[in-house]
């Protein structure tokens, strides 16, 4: 079973310059967290964008979902920044047959302490065992695209209804 990643930027590939004193996207991660978690299964990875997820524009979205209708593969990954990860997953709905997990950090995935690998390792598994449809795996959890939102506050990813 192929799954093929797809890297559009975000947190995850994000590299901290001290001089700066900033953040900018530096090189992917994916291939980084995938030998360094010892997969034994099929991929192969797509730097598609380079962007922080604030400043992704409805044509980067649809360029995103262009590329998986017309891909081959059934099954994605796709590494995405938290801002607007579930504007993306929305943009990605209706595309039959695909099974599509957005995934990305709340920390850099050069930080010794991140949510980087589990997230991709949650993501990975989703894109295993999800029937067709588009999923976003953050916080050890896997949401579905209709009910889910980034908490500023807690910083975490959380259903629409949490505070019911």
């Amino acid at each position: 079973m192929l799954i093929r990643f797809i890297t559009t930027g975000g947190t995850i590939d994000k590299i901290y310059f001290d001089d700066l004193s900033q953040y900018e996207i530096g090189e992917s991660q994916i291939q980084h967290i995938l030998h360094e978690g010892l997969v034994a299964f099929d991929y192969d990875v797509e730097p598609l964008l380079h962007k922080d997820s604030l400043e992704m524009t409805d044509e980067d979205r649809q360029l995103l979902r262009d590329f998986i209708a017309n891909d081959s593969a059934e099954r994605f990954v796709v590494t995405h920044g938290t801002d607007t990860m579930p504007d993306a997953a929305e943009a990605l709905l209706g595309l039959e047959g695909k099974t599509i997990v957005l995934t990305g950090a709340l920390t850099p995935a050069r930080f010794k302490q991140t949510d980087a690998m589990f997230n991709v390792g949650m993501a990975v598994a989703t894109a295993q065992v999800a029937p067709p449809g588009v999923y976003i795996a953050m916080n050890g959890r896997v949401f579905a695209i209709d009910n889910v939102r980034k908490n500023l506050e807690r910083n975490c990813f959380e259903t629409l209804d949490a505070d019911a």
